[in-house]
């Protein structure tokens, strides 16, 4: 092999760009047939000398901390690399986008224990870092010095080459110190097995804050200097199969993916062509399959089903590494062939430079084929963590094993795993920590505290682990309706924290969690017991309660009811037979995100490839949407209609929501889905978005068209309204036409929005207006809202929209079935909202409101309650209730928030409603009751 001696890590790339000139990274812009840049490994060298002069500009000195917060594969290599010859620390981290307090959170604790790391980043991403106080932020593109610096040439082998954070809260973080001498040693280790050369092509496309992306799919191939293909994770992840077809036009021979993507490709050789050529997989020598345990039977499947296209038997290399030992370190060549009958595929022998064995509680070595806990050994193995002594030495053992913390067993020196002694829980690849989840379930009204329980399990052939999460419900036994909100809410939850539905929810009484002396409720044990049968009664009255609550069963009728019956029942893990054609997408537990999934079937299934959001939102139902696929067919035309019924369930008053300025209302889908059984939740939607249809001509006609629309829904009070944003001002106004018509508003709500508005639609012309809704839809960063207006005015309307779509990340677009044309058209509705709202002086009074307050867009927000909010006074004859909730103006009901702005929101509502609703749910019990002046209400 054409290679030479490696001192440290800066020669694995000094090595290559003198040894192997003509290979290098190739950085490939999307799917397969998308365009690509190839760089040289001396191109990669000369930009990050460049680098590295702008770095030590800053007055860095070797061995100091870098914090990588880039996306890009390409401008992270370049930073690393920057890193790594001018003597520093590189330290990967993944932004966290949506969860502002969470990456401040690690912010904060990055920036104390790695010593005040300079934080690397694009412009992009530096305009959204959360502010932590000293933070020191470097903007990639201005570090690029006009000359390249010098490679620093000192240190030790045993000096740190690379930090690598653990997965965990922002307060249990630690950071994994990796030395020059453990990542050659691994290098050396991995080739031989890999038995990579110059000739080979390697591919991934997995984040660089995953140790697999950095060691095995970067540094790797560059130690023998051969080619690197770079893939954005979002072209995979929006279609496994892209995965192969980038494979098949590189001609790639060794690449990684977990389990999970495998599973996923087994369903998806329908579509196996890539530039209308079909797939070629016969240069593909390896796939190396880590972070999660390979079902054998997925494995098998894959292999054979893509046989055919010269995907050789033995490619699949089930693999195990943790970032303490440098990613891949145990390989198995030998599958399928070894694994026949296994439920899992074992993971082979360990590498060169590492040894393991398996031990007993008391760190006795056990013999082959029995079941203990994986220790490890040997010079690709970590010291361990950084600025973290109590850690490190509580992960090995007196005699200098490292604890992996994993249960497995050895047999003819081949490990197998079999569970963990951790508690976390492994789906699609991806370490989440049950403790993390819990403490944020048990902030959720109903929710007892202590008594959450999230613990992982696997059903028999299952591609993947799938979470079960028990708690024990406040409310009463025979509150059904409430017990089934606090299911609801608990899904949603999770949804909401991890992106993922459990498989399993249950309500289980006290006694049910087993707990230690100390408290700690024993989830092994809990596991063994949902295996073993025994909650099997609780899950049968859990089954039966939900499809009572969701409205019992009426058998799907014709074929479209039976497809999407058959498409629910899919995506959320329904018994097909038992799916009913009056369930509902959203009772379900389906969120924003889903309707994405839901589109892309129903067009596969259907033929259907235009599915509106709005159908979805407004007919939900099995039977309603079956319905409404059928008159699209006959080319119904649309109707206006302005309220929205995102939740129909549950006996108190209904809450009317309206509109922010952008006009639509997917911003209250995840919000809704907390008022399950609780009271029903409608959203107010602005005219204009449909066909041929008009924006409203003023204020006033806006104000009276939701009126209408309320009351023929509820024909009379009391009632409850409330507006996010610009909405606020709407309800405001919609509470006192109805208070004029005699009716009781006993509830008025602004989340976020003082009465005085003018001043700011005053700001926003057509650009503005664009800009702030693109930013809203997160089609374009912070950075960029700030600073297109400036950048587009002047331009033709036609070539701005172009702009901004161009900007935007393409399954963004597709998930909010959004193009040129749709932009625009809602971009008209919103600059006409705004110029009404340039008219819209307040007047007039209510009894009091409810203004919920969280960070406003510009200012502290202390000022923006005092100037600002607290002018609401002005409007009420009672006093009001000023409420603050977590957030900012625009996450306040994201991701990261909208569980904890519920329960205060819900909250408010019963306390202000309990009169009214005591009378809803007497109308409700007797809706035909004649009143003293003669009409039925």
């Amino acid at each position: 092999m054409n290679t030479a001696p490696s001192r440290n890590t800066a020669d694995l790339l000094l090595n290559a760009a003198r040894l192997h000139p003509a290979n290098g990274i190739r950085y490939c812009a999307g799917p397969a047939d998308a365009g690509f840049r190839d760089r040289s490994h001396a191109e990669l060298l000369h930009d990050a000398l460049r680098v590295l002069t702008g770095l030590r500009a800053r007055g860095l000195r070797p061995q100091d901390k870098v914090v990588l917060i880039l996306e890009s594969p390409q401008e992270f290599i370049t930073a690393f690399w920057a890193a790594v010859l001018g003597g520093f620390v590189p330290c990967p981290m993944a932004p966290l986008r949506g969860d502002p307090d969470r990456w401040a959170g690690l912010l904060t604790h990055a920036y104390a224990l790695l010593d005040r790391p300079v934080v690397v980043t694009n412009g992009s991403l530096a305009a959204e870092l959360p502010p932590v106080a000293g933070l020191d932020v470097a903007v990639l593109d201005e570090l690029y010095g006009t000359d390249p610096a010098a490679p620093y040439t000192g240190g030790s082998a045993d000096d740190a080459a690379v930090l690598v954070l653990t997965s965990g809260s922002t307060g249990n973080s630690k950071a994994v110190v990796l030395s020059h001498a453990n990542l050659l040693a691994s290098m050396a280790g991995k080739n031989g097995r890999h038995r990579l050369t110059a000739h080979d092509t390697t591919m991934n496309w997995v984040s660089f804050d995953h140790v697999a992306a950095l060691l095995e799919c970067h540094l790797l191939p560059l130690s023998v200097g051969c080619r690197q293909i770079h893939v954005e994770p979002a072209a995979v992840l929006g279609d496994p199969l892209e995965f192969l077809r980038l494979a098949s036009r590189h001609r790639v021979t060794m690449t990684f993916t977990p389990n999970f993507l495998l599973a996923q490709l087994n369903g998806n050789t329908d579509r196996s062509e890539v530039g209308g050529e079909r797939l070629d997989l016969s240069a593909l020598r390896q796939i190396i399959s880590g972070g999660e345990a390979v079902v054998r039977t997925t494995g098998e499947t894959f292999l054979e089903r893509f046989a055919a296209y010269g995907l050789a038997p033995d490619a699949l290399w089930p693999a195990f590494g943790m970032t303490e030992t440098c990613a891949g370190s145990v390989y198995s060549r030998e599958f399928p062939r070894a694994d026949g009958g296994a439920e899992f595929a074992s993971l082979g022998t360990p590498v060169d430079g590492m040894r393991m064995r398996i031990v007993d509680p008391a760190d006795r070595p056990l013999p082959e084929g029995e079941v203990g806990e994986l220790q490890l050994t040997g010079p690709v193995v970590t010291r361990g963590y950084y600025n973290d002594e109590a850690a490190t030495r509580a992960a090995f053992t007196a005699d200098g094993w490292f604890r992996s913390g994993d249960l497995g067993r050895v047999d003819d020196g081949r490990l197998t795993l079999v569970g963990r002694s951790k508690d976390s829980v492994i789906v699609n690849g991806v370490n989440y920590f049950s403790h993390e989840l819990e403490t944020s379930l048990e902030q959720l009204d109903g929710v007892a505290g202590s008594y959450v329980a999230a613990f992982p399990t696997r059903a028999p052939g299952s591609d993947t682990e799938e979470l079960v999460v028990a708690f024990h419900c406040e409310a009463a036994e025979e509150d059904e309706a409430e017990l089934h909100r606090v299911i609801s809410a608990v899904r949603s939850g999770v949804v909401m924290q991890w992106g993922f539905r459990p498989s399993l929810i249950l309500a289980l009484p006290r006694e049910a969690f087993p707990k230690t002396s100390l408290g700690k409720i024993q989830r092994a044990l809990m596991r063994s017991r949902l295996e073993a049968g025994a909650y099997d009664a609780v899950r049968g009255r859990l089954a039966d309660l939900a499809l009572r609550m969701l409205g019992g069963h009426t058998a799907p009728e014709g074929d479209t009811e039976r497809i999407l019956a058959g498409i629910y029942a899919e995506m959320f893990a329904v018994d097909p037979a038992t799916l009913s054609a009056t369930a509902n997408f959203f009772d379900l537990g389906g969120t924003s995100l889903d309707i994405l999934r839901l589109r892309s079937k129903v067009a596969r299934r259907l033929g259907v490839d235009d599915l509106p959001v709005i159908t979805v939102l407004t007919a939900p139902t099995v039977r309603a949407l079956a319905a409404r696929l059928t008159a699209a067919t006959e080319s119904a035309p649309q109707v206006y209609e302005p309220v929205v019924p995102m939740q129909t369930t549950g006996t108190k008053t209904p809450l009317f929501c309206v509109h922010p300025g952008v006009g639509e209302v997917l911003v209250f889908v995840n919000l809704a889905k907390y008022f399950t059984g609780d009271r029903p939740f409608h959203a107010l939607r602005a005219r204009g978005f449909n066909e041929g249809e008009k924006p409203f001509a003023t204020f006033e006609q806006m104000v009276d068209r939701y009126v209408e629309a309320i009351r023929a829904r509820q024909p009379h009070g009391p009632y409850a309204v409330a507006g996010y944003s610009y909405g606020g001002a709407v309800a405001f106004e919609i509470a006192k036409v109805l208070r004029a018509g005699g009716e009781r508003v006993d509830f008025v709500g602004s989340f976020n929005l003082p009465p005085h508005i003018k001043y700011r639609m005053d700001e926003l012309d057509f650009v503005e207006t664009a800009v702030n809704l693109a930013f809203f839809l997160s089609l374009i960063d912070k950075k960029q809202a700030r600073e297109l207006p400036g950048d587009l005015r002047g331009l033709p309307r036609e070539e701005q929209v172009d702009r901004l779509m161009a900007l935007a990340a393409p399954d963004r677009l597709t998930e909010l079935d959004l193009d040129g044309d749709r932009f625009a058209a809602w971009a008209e509705v919103a600059a006409r909202l705004t110029d009404l709202g340039r008219d819209y002086e307040p007047s007039g009074t209510v009894p009091s409101m409810h203004v919920f307050y969280a960070t406003p867009l510009r200012g502290s927000k202390q000022d923006w309650l005092d100037d600002e909010l607290r002018r609401w006074d002005e409007h009420t004859t009672g006093p009001n209730r000023y409420v603050e909730v977590p957030g900012e103006h625009y996450t306040l009901m994201g991701p990261r928030h909208v569980a904890t702005f519920q329960s205060i929101l819900r909250r408010e509502l019963d306390l202000a409603l309990g009169d009214a609703d005591r009378i809803t749910a007497a109308r409700a019990a007797a809706p035909y009751v004649t009143n003293p002046q003669g009409d039925t209400r």
